[in-house]
Parts: C-alpha cells; sequence; structure tokens
C-alpha cells in the first residue's frame, strides 16, 4: 500500500555493531542509523579502512544505511560553542556521504517563539552555516521533531532559504513533549521531511515523558502514515527504541507493526 522502507536504529539493541548488524537484518529490517558522535563510530575514530569495512558489513547483512545520528547533545545556542559544534557536525556529514547515505540528524535546541529572540538568531545562523555545507555535498542536517510545535519549526525553517537543513520526523516526540497532533504536523512540514523516526509515546507535556512499544502509544498511525503519503514521502521509518527491558523483542514488535501497516 505505501512506498516506505523499515529501519532500525542500531544502538537500540544494545550490542557491539557487528553483534547489533544481524540482529537488524534478523527482525526484517531494510536500512538502520546509527549514532556516529562517540565511541567507534565518531568520525575521528574511523579511518579509510574502518569505513570501508564497516559499509561492506553493512551490505553483506542486506541492509542500507538510512542516516547517521549526528545529535551533539548540546543544540546550537550557545556561540561559543557553536563553532567547534558545526565543525563536529560537517565531520559527521562528510562521514555519512562516504557510507552512502545523505541524511545526519540532529537536535538543534528548542527554537524560541520570537525570531527577534536572541537565541533565535543565534541557531538562525550556525543553521545557515550548516545547510550551506549540506546543499554543497546534496546532503541534508535533520532536525528532530518534537522540542517546539510542527508549525513553529517551519516557520524556522523558511527562514533560512534552503532544504540543506531539514527535518528528522519523530511523531512521538511531538506526542509527547508538546501536543501535537502529530498528522497534521506532517503537512506542515511536507516541503522539509527527508527521514522519519517510528516511536511511540503516550500524550502529555511535561517530563518523563513515556514511551511505549509501537502501536500501543497515543500517536495515530493510520493517519499519520497516510500523511506521510500523500506529500510524497517514500523513505524510511527508521525504529527507534530508547527504554524497555527488552529492546530487540520491541523491535520485532515493531517492524511487525509497521509491515502490517505499509502492506
Amino acid at each position: 500500500m505505501y512506498p516506505f522502507k523499515i529501519g532500525v536504529m542500531l544502538d537500540s539493541f544494545r550490542l557491539p555493531i557487528d553483534q547489533a548488524l544481524v540482529k537488524a537484518a534478523e527482525v526484517g529490517g531494510q536500512g538502520l542509523q546509527v549514532y556516529a558522535t562517540y565511541g567507534e563510530m565518531a568520525p575521528e575514530n574511523l579511518d579509510t579502512a574502518a569505513r570501508r569495512e564497516f559499509l561492506s558489513n553493512v551490505k553483506d547483512n542486506g541492509l542500507v544505511i538510512s542516516a547517521l545520528c549526528g545529535d551533539l547533545g548540546k543544540g546550537f545556542t550557545d556561540p561559543a560553542l557553536n563553532p567547534g559544534l558545526i565543525e563536529k557536525s560537517k565531520r559527521i556529514l562528510d562521514l555519512a556521504v562516504e557510507l552512502e547515505t545523505n541524511v545526519v540528524t540532529t537536535h538543534i535546541g528548542r527554537v524560541p517563539d520570537d525570531p527577534a529572540d536572541e537565541v533565535y538568531k543565534i541557531m538562525q545562523a550556525a543553521c545557515h552555516e550548516l545547510a550551506e555545507y549540506a546543499d554543497s555535498l546534496k546532503a541534508h542536517f535533520a532536525i528532530e521533531t518534537g522540542p517546539e510545535p510542527a508549525a513553529r519549526l517551519r516557520t524556522f525553517l523558511d527562514t533560512l532559504g534552503s532544504r540543506g537543513v531539514a527535518v528528522n520526523y519523530d511523531p512521538a516526540n511531538l506526542t509527547m513533549c508538546v501536543d501535537d497532533d502529530a498528522v497534521k504536523g506532517v503537512y506542515e512540514l511536507k516541503d522539509y521531511i527527508v527521514h522519519t523516526h517510528a516511536k511511540d509515546g503516550m500524550r502529555g507535556t511535561r517530563p518523563p515523558y513515556v514511551e511505549v512499544p509501537l502501536g500501543t502509544g497515543d500517536v495515530k498511525w493510520d493517519g499519520y502514515l497516510k500523511a506521510l503519503y500523500e506529500i510524497g514521502y517514500k523513505g524510511f521509518l527508521t525504529i527507534e527504541r530508547e527504554c524497555g527491558e527488552t529492546p530487540e523483542k520491541d523491535i520485532a514488535m515493531a517492524v511487525s507493526f509497521l509491515k502490517g501497516k505499509i502492506a
């Protein structure tokens, strides 16, 4: 019914990378996303041979890379930190291109309500630089939804004049963190969505946010998938399971759930 592909977040298995690759294939994933901000997958820790070996292992398991996760955990709200964070983000994008994907997902911090806010301008300047670099590689830094309503993020992105900074759409984060309509948000951000996370959660706007197995929360999956299809999205639904005691079981259930929805 729908032309989407199913991916899995490799780190969600909480296993060494080589074992997680096998599990990703075993549960029925077609692609994967992996953190590239620390450890063995950080750009500074992967020489040319190691990059080729990792990509070869991905392909040997019948997978492709849907995106790298480049969230450095600080956003881009501090002008003193931004130069270093931007340079590291660029190196992660370079790595992504070498690994045959053109998407790096990230968090930029919460976009303020007021465009005249100094933090808004600081984030805007950082994203202009990131977008320019991504455009040079025909790639995208994809902001994960959730810190602010979709409409506010759309207004911010429109000021950049580029899809070099785009959107990684996470319907659960919108549902859990800002009580936003995740279906309506697809249409609001339709020009920018280049990657998605398949995650579920319970509605609410205050911590602790409640993430739950796919299909058991407040995300309206039928409407959400229909909306993605109607805007022409054909990319990955990448399963992310950030909590729970049985990640492999939850991920396998999520793959089965999505296959039932998109078949």
